[in-house]
């Protein structure tokens, strides 16, 4: 019974403590460390924050263990206002990528992909999905683009215009061997080709089980600087990966790969069950 009262009584001191502003506070601050670990999932800021965690960590135990006392004005008087500096630099892509989410006011009011209905973002899903399978049979390789909430046209520009309906032939004949227009990227906005022979950023993380191509790195990092979706077919292989938010799938099917687009731009096709896809959409 002591030990109760004990623990009655620290609870009671606690709760008076904490009035409703510092509860508030709190739960504000766990939402943006929880708003921020989500952007950075999956990229390459996790090795970079774990290297200076470490680094730090080490710093810090020497310098409060052992009596060096040039260790501790490095650490107060350099190190602390480089990485102020550092940080902005290391981490560009995602304060990039959080404040593009923040920008995003279909995002926040619920409204995603207003630019296009439902109608167009089907027939989106239904011939890339369809393209890709065929271009996987015939061993051509090809990279597809879906545009979303952040726009693509500084990336268009840098292509040729087509402006045209989204149809399989158009598609097929785009990236055929030694086609005018086979290499790079095609952009898709809505229902219609934007650009074709568009050259995209490539990803720097290469740190995996396989070596990637250059598409696949294209695919990467267009994904790592916005929210696109990309759709890629290897030309060695014949496999057909979709990459979302700098993740990739690899070896899907016509129906896996039209499931999980479905999933990503939350449109319910008809003929299957509404299904979110592995990769989570932003």
């Amino acid at each position: 019974m002591p030990d109760i009262r004990i623990i009655l009584e620290w609870i009671s001191r606690l709760t008076d403590r904490l009035d409703s502003r510092a509860l508030l506070d709190i739960a504000i601050v766990t939402l943006i460390f929880y708003w921020l670990l989500g952007v950075i999932r999956g990229t390459r800021a996790v090795q970079l924050l774990r290297g200076f965690g470490v680094m730090l960590a080490i710093s810090i135990v020497l310098s409060s263990v052992l009596p060096l006392e040039t260790l501790r004005w490095l650490l107060e008087n350099a190190i602390q206002p480089a990485l102020i500096v550092a940080i902005p630099v290391l981490f560009q892509p995602e304060l990039r990528r959080a404040l593009e989410s923040l920008g995003r006011t279909n995002d926040l009011f619920g409204r995603p992909f207003a630019r296009a209905n439902r109608s167009e973002l089907i027939e989106t899903v239904v011939g890339v999905s369809r393209a890709a399978q065929q271009l996987s049979q015939q061993g051509v390789g090809a990279l597809m683009v879906i545009e979303r909430e952040t726009g693509l046209q500084e990336y268009a520009d840098r292509g040729v215009i087509l402006d045209a309906r989204l149809a399989v032939p158009l598609l097929m004949n785009i990236f055929y061997p030694n086609a005018p227009l086979h290499d790079m990227a095609v952009i898709l906005r809505g229902n219609r080709i934007l650009a074709a022979n568009v050259v995209l950023p490539l990803s720097e993380d290469v740190v995996g089980p396989r070596r990637l191509g250059t598409r696949h790195r294209a695919a990467k990092g267009i994904s790592e600087q916005s929210d696109a979706i990309a759709v890629v077919v290897s030309e060695e292989t014949g496999a057909i990966s979709l990459v979302n938010d700098g993740r990739m799938v690899s070896y899907l099917n016509e129906a896996r790969l039209r499931s999980m687009l479905a999933g990503l731009l939350k449109v319910q096709l008809e003929d299957e069950p509404k299904h979110d896809g592995v990769l989570s959409a932003r």
